[in-house]
């Protein structure tokens, strides 16, 4: 080994040490906020009604504004003029797009039927937040885990687009023509376009155009250094407290729901647990085998293993109704997906340098100095 080497292997730290202090514990601020949320729903009588009521075009505005707050930061961390190396990489966005689109919901379909087989709302509403790619926290939990910010930023992108082109019709494939075909029951439901284009558009277009705003700008006036090293920094707690807020907003809706119906959460929560898990070991294993580095894997890991809850929840409740079970499987979704998926971010850190020897994108050591 030669000097350099020598002092940089001397010098490294692992990543969870270079961690702030929230990000450190987030696994156990994000099973607080889940427990104050699942109390304020169930003894705070009202609260969900009141919270559920301030709406804008289907739009739930506190869980909106968590949600704003929540991705800002991240995408004002994405360095927009080095997207171009992501979206050449055709092996990358291929790969993305046969798991999200085709493994995805044919898994969720799979295991809702296998589990679920006799209380078709429940399935229903799986097979629905299997539809539902996610296009909000999984930014926090690639992150976290050092995955590629460029590479997650053109991934969304382009699950948004799918969503709204695709939502509809993958709807109708497999509530009613995948069942048919396999003489199962059917169900008929219609998906609101609407629901779709301003999930969208709210929660990634705003937060997308800010933090794009926020980088060009930010570095025409002060430049790059400045804002990567002293900007970045000052905004970056704020993912944190975004993700927090709309924890216990989220499960404070519906906390009652969830609560007075253990039995059937607890059905629910084996599918979307081995979903969770299987997508994520599932693509970050197809991702190493077609050539991608640790940093871009991670990326197509999560996108593929995470679910946007909101749209799943939106669509539940316009075709079902919000007492519906199909709606209570879209709440529990983000009860199974969110402690998990933060456990997965522990896993892809422990996994990195013994399935990616020698890959500099590898953050399980590395020398000191913390991640801009």
């Amino acid at each position: 080994m030669n000097t350099t080497a020598t002092t940089a292997a001397q010098n490294a730290v692992p990543v969870t040490k270079e961690m702030s202090f929230l990000d450190r514990w987030l696994a156990v601020w994000i099973l607080a906020a889940m427990a104050v949320g699942l109390l304020l729903g169930r003894f705070v009588p009202g609260l969900d009604t009141a919270l559920d009521s301030v709406k804008v075009g289907g739009i739930s505005v506190p869980i909106a504004i968590g949600l704003l707050v929540m991705m800002y930061p991240v995408l004002a961390k994405v360095r927009y003029d080095e997207m171009h190396r992501v979206t050449g990489d055709r092996k990358l966005l291929a790969l993305s797009l046969f798991l999200n689109w085709v493994i995805g919901p044919a898994f969720m379909f799979t295991l809702a039927w296998v589990f679920l087989p006799d209380l078709p709302e429940f399935r229903t509403g799986l097979i629905i937040v299997g539809l539902a790619r996610c296009i909000a926290m999984v930014f926090i939990w690639n992150d976290l885990a050092c995955g590629d910010r460029e590479a997650a930023a053109v991934l969304v992108a382009i699950n948004s687009v799918f969503q709204v082109v695709a939502f509809g019709a993958l709807g109708w494939f497999y509530l009613q023509v995948l069942p048919s075909w396999l003489g199962l029951e059917t169900t008929s439901a219609q998906f609101s376009v609407w629901a779709i284009v301003a999930s969208v558009l709210v929660f990634l277009g705003i937060p997308l155009l800010a933090g794009f705003l926020t980088r060009v700008l930010g570095e025409r006036a002060k430049g790059r250094q400045w804002y990567e090293e002293t900007f970045l920094p000052r905004i970056g707690p704020w993912a944190l407290y975004g993700l927090l807020f709309t924890i216990v907003l989220l499960f404070a809706m519906q906390g009652e729901a969830i609560t007075s119906q253990p039995l059937d959460v607890a059905r629910m929560a084996v599918p979307l647990l081995l979903y969770f898990v299987l997508m994520f070991i599932i693509s970050l294993l197809a991702s190493r085998a077609v050539g991608l580095n640790y940093a871009k894997s991670t990326s197509v890991a999560f996108t593929a293993s995470g679910n946007n809850f909101e749209l799943a929840i939106a669509v539940s409740i316009g075709a079902f109704g919000i007492t519906s079970g199909q709606a209570l499987a879209g709440v529990v979704g983000p009860l199974i997906e969110v402690p998990v998926l933060v456990g997965l971010v522990y896993v892809a850190l422990w996994a990195g340098p013994k399935l990616f020897p020698n890959d500099p994108t590898v953050p399980a050591r590395r020398t000191s100095g913390v991640r801009a």
